[in-house]
């Protein structure tokens, strides 16, 4: 269930808000005046009762008051901009950093303790820093309700967001930046919770993924790790196109390949999955695009190669 209650979800919602609402009711001023004038001259100067056109001399006291007030007015919603995103820039000392990945089409989350999860969960009344981490295209972070929005470009340093949750719910989070095909389907949830919870959570969660890697069986594992970087985005279970190759009967099948410019036959196994995951674009399955997915070294363990081997396994 989602929080219906979103008001003041932020520490940076009033000032968002309160900029907004001034910049919408000077416009909606205008807006009103100039038609309310623009339907008076209409109405007065028409060639019925106006037939002869009248020369109207200047004024200049006219033309220093719509310079001034509009000017006046434009300084007004600055400010309030101003004052709304100047707090943003800054990040307390004391605040609990967490790093954002976006690659194509989905985020996770990197907590302190190396935990990852694909939903973001934060402790309520405590300052946040999202160190923000663009794989490979242009992505944006946006929490509608928290009033913050900062674009992921790949290769900046210092890209960050910051806020400070101060109600318990459960918030959307949307990437707001045109990143390819599946750009609409890249979003997921913030689920904030009392400190006390978190600090559960965050011990229990990383014991329950330890004893759960031992349980499942390493088809499951290897399922649930692709689910989480986002590999079902661009690879299909049943056989169809989408940006990749379909995992469908894939393991042990012959495909055709450009390795740099020679075509030449593969047989899907160990190796070349693992080269797959670390050179994606080593050796590209022929009638396929170049470039689109980016290496995984680091961020997957041989362990979770063998887990994500032997789940490929299953799809025959």
């Amino acid at each position: 269930m989602y929080s219906s209650e979103i008001t003041k979800a932020s520490n940076f919602v009033q000032g968002v808000d309160t900029a907004f609402l001034v910049i919408m009711g000077i416009s909606f001023l205008f807006l009103i005046g100039l038609t309310v004038v623009m339907l008076v001259f209409i109405f007065k100067y028409n060639k019925k009762k106006n037939p002869k056109a009248t020369q109207i001399e200047g004024s200049t006291k006219l033309e220093i008051v719509w310079t001034v007030v509009p000017f006046l007015l434009t300084m007004l919603m600055f400010y309030y901009g101003w004052a709304g995103w100047k707090p943003m820039q800054r990040a307390p000392k004391d605040a609990m950093e967490i790093t954002a990945y976006g690659r194509m089409w989905n985020f996770s989350f990197e907590y302190e303790n190396g935990r990852r999860t694909d939903t973001l969960f934060l402790p309520k009344d405590q300052p946040i820093k999202l160190n923000l981490m663009a794989m490979d295209v242009l992505h944006s972070l946006y929490i509608p309700a928290f009033r913050v929005k900062q674009d992921m470009v790949p290769g900046k340093k210092d890209n960050f967001m910051w806020f400070e949750p101060q109600k318990v719910g459960t918030y959307e989070l949307y990437c707001a930046e045109y990143c390819g095909l599946q750009h609409s389907y890249m979003y997921t949830y913030v689920e904030v919770m009392e400190d006390s919870a978190f600090q559960t959570w965050i011990a229990d969660t990383t014991n329950v993924a330890a004893s759960a890697a031992e349980i499942d069986s390493p088809a499951a594992t290897g399922k649930r790790i692709m689910q989480n970087i986002g590999c079902f985005a661009c690879h299909t279970l049943d056989g169809t196109r989408l940006v990749g190759p379909s995992f469908k009967g894939i393991w042990g099948a012959e495909h055709t390949v450009e390795t740099g410019r020679e075509t030449r036959q593969v047989t899907v196994d160990e190796e070349y999955i693992r080269k797959s995951i670390y050179e994606p674009n080593a050796d590209v399955v022929e009638g396929f695009n170049k470039g689109l997915m980016l290496s995984y070294e680091g961020q997957l363990s041989d362990d979770d190669i063998d887990n994500i081997i032997e789940y490929l396994k299953t799809l025959n």
